[in-house]
């Protein structure tokens, strides 16, 4: 769970924006709680949009229009039907949680992944602890290469390979931080759980297009 400071605030023909102080890793469709500015902006959230100019309302068809003279950093917008509220600075300032868990892969498949029979309560929540690791890694990444994926639902059955292999890896480098544990006396080459095949997999990250 992420929490941002809201700072300002704006309401324009049922389209709520609100700016934080920070950079956010929200994207469009993720849900998000607002908190602390007013009833106007309050209550759980769906994200429509991730504006970089200031919104100023939608046009005859209903889409959104922005003033591209204006730049506006940090800001998220959402529909929420209420009256018009001009821009404002929200002091005290509000809050912005967003809560994002993946689960496109689970313990007991990863465990049949490696080929493991889980041995106790500890191991089976390490391993728990290594799917839901890979599963965020891989959902965060791809989403820094400009996709937008559900967070129930894996995009493919090539992306979920890529987080099986991932949070295997991590699993099998219990104990060492840069190659897989063993038993050999001879030296080993240090490995590292994000190889090629897996950003192929993954497609991350993902090929600049001019």
């Amino acid at each position: 769970m992420s929490t941002y400071k809201i700072t300002f605030a704006t309401l324009i023909s049922n389209y709520a924006v609100v700016e934080t102080l920070t950079p956010t890793d929200v994207a469009v469709g993720q849900a998000i709680t607002v908190s602390s500015v007013s009833a106007s902006f309050n209550g759980a959230q769906t994200v429509y949009a991730i504006p970089q100019y200031r919104y100023i309302g939608i046009d005859s068809d209903g889409d959104l229009q922005y003033d591209f003279n204006e730049p506006v950093a940090n800001q998220v917008l959402y529909y929420f039907v209420a009256a018009d509220v001009t821009r404002y600075a929200v002091i005290p300032q509000g809050s912005l949680v967003y809560t994002q868990t993946c689960t496109w892969t689970t313990g007991p498949q990863l465990a049949t992944y490696l080929g493991i029979d889980l041995a106790g309560t500890d191991e089976t929540a390490f391993l728990t602890e290594c799917a839901s690791a890979a599963n965020n890694f891989i959902y965060l990444r791809r989403q820094e290469s400009g996709y937008t994926d559900s967070l129930t639902t894996s995009p493919g059955t090539q992306v979920s390979l890529a987080v099986k292999m991932y949070g295997s890896a991590m699993y099998r480098q219990r104990g060492s931080v840069d190659q897989f544990s063993s038993f050999s006396e001879m030296g080993q080459v240090p490995t590292t759980g994000l190889s090629p095949i897996i950003k192929q997999l993954a497609g991350i990250p993902r090929p600049a297009v001019a």
